[in-house]
């Protein structure tokens, strides 16, 4: 299961997609979980792609780290990042100040984060990226 770092009823949620394997994934865990604490507004999620296979569908993730940040229904973001928390910081704090802000129309990106959200509340086997088997 997707490990969780923030609340589960909030608006924004951001979800990092990543691989136990991956040493980039291992060394940007850290600021994630750090973000998530500094954000409460927002519920942090990790999901390995390859334990959540079928979470993942046909969805292809080819660089690490790579996010979905969704609110409510809708997602407004979903692609590579550097690794760098700032850089995720300044994103999310710029959709949350656009009043009105029309998000992302991607069919595999909703498919996506539909089936992401659908599995978030079953509960978790762990609670951090850290924690999460590699």
């Amino acid at each position: 299961m997707p490990a969780r770092l923030g609340v589960l009823m909030s608006e924004w949620f951001v979800v990092c997609l990543c691989a136990g394997w991956c040493g980039v994934c291992k060394e940007y865990s850290a600021g994630f979980r750090a973000l998530a604490s500094r954000h409460p507004e927002a519920a942090f999620h990790w999901v390995d792609i390859e334990d959540e296979a079928d979470v993942m569908g046909d969805v292809d993730v080819e660089t690490f780290p790579t996010l979905l940040i969704a609110c409510g229904g809708e997602v407004h973001h979903f692609g590579a990042l550097p690794p760098q928390p700032e850089v995720l910081t300044r994103l999310l704090s710029g959709f949350q100040a656009e009043v009105g802000r029309v998000p992302r129309v991607d069919a595999e990106a909703k498919a996506l984060w539909r089936r992401v959200r659908g599995v978030l509340g079953s509960g978790t086997a762990c609670t951090d990226p850290a924690s999460c088997k590699n």
